[in-house]
């Protein structure tokens, strides 16, 4: 099985904590072992948005902070690399082509961002389609897709399953409202439309809920698939 995993900032290093960074790369060691061909993206976090703040205030224009937000992810992806300890592709893959090479020759490649204008969550969604990934699981801060920002409104309710043109539908009413946080972006919920990439949103500040939801699809987080029901994967089956 080949799965993409986008681990957001917030979730492998919460104030740089390497405690957390060798929880997150021990639990892709654990999915290695059992025989699932990864590609890992990794986000910038609080850190990055601290950077991209500043060089604002100094008066740097839109490309330039993406430009920004891409040297602090791929900063967290060398964390990562150096925790896998040689499982991993040595350095940050910059590119799709890249990532699937490696992926090719039995290293894992991890990711930060690739280019301006695109958020860690398009490139998960981008890599999985480019490597023809069987699962994508984005491991974030919220558990799940919500009808609505439930920091916002105390009325939205937990999506256990959806389709991704539901996807597109929340993310584009979530975004709508100023200050809402989507849990991916509009972009990166287009492509797995496009593509019908089977997708899970959960919870990932524990990193057992990432294995557990790759090699048995258990989690309480949100299914997205094609026909909007939480089927298996013949992996799960096996199980």
């Amino acid at each position: 099985m080949r799965v993409v995993v986008s681990l957001g900032g917030s979730v492998l290093a919460p104030d740089l904590d390497e405690e957390s960074i060798r929880a997150n790369a021990e639990a892709i060691e654990q999915l290695e072992a059992a025989g699932v061909e990864l590609g890992i993206v990794v986000g910038g976090g609080s850190i990055a948005r601290d950077y991209i703040e500043a060089a604002r205030e100094l008066g740097e224009n839109e490309i330039a902070l993406d430009d920004i937000g891409i040297s602090v992810t791929r900063l967290n992806a060398r964390l990562l690399i150096a925790a896998l300890d040689g499982l991993a592709a040595p350095t940050p893959v910059e590119s799709y082509e890249a990532g699937l090479k490696a992926m090719r020759r039995g290293d894992i490649p991890v990711l930060g961002g690739v280019t301006p204008g695109q958020t860690t969550d398009a490139v998960s969604a981008a890599l999985a389609e480019y490597v023809e990934a069987d699962l994508l699981v984005y491991a974030t801060s919220v558990p799940g897709v919500f009808t609505a920002d439930p920091d916002q409104d105390d009325q939205a309710e937990h999506i256990s399953s959806m389709t991704p043109a539901d996807l597109v539908d929340v993310i584009v009413d979530t975004e709508l409202i100023a200050g809402s946080s989507a849990p991916v972006d509009l972009l990166a919920a287009k492509l797995i439309e496009r593509s019908g990439m089977r997708t899970i949103v959960l919870d990932g500040t524990e990193p057992k809920r990432v294995v557990d939801a790759v090699l048995r699809g258990a989690h309480d987080g949100t299914d997205i698939t094609p026909d909007g029901n939480r089927t298996s994967l013949p992996a799960w089956e096996r199980e």
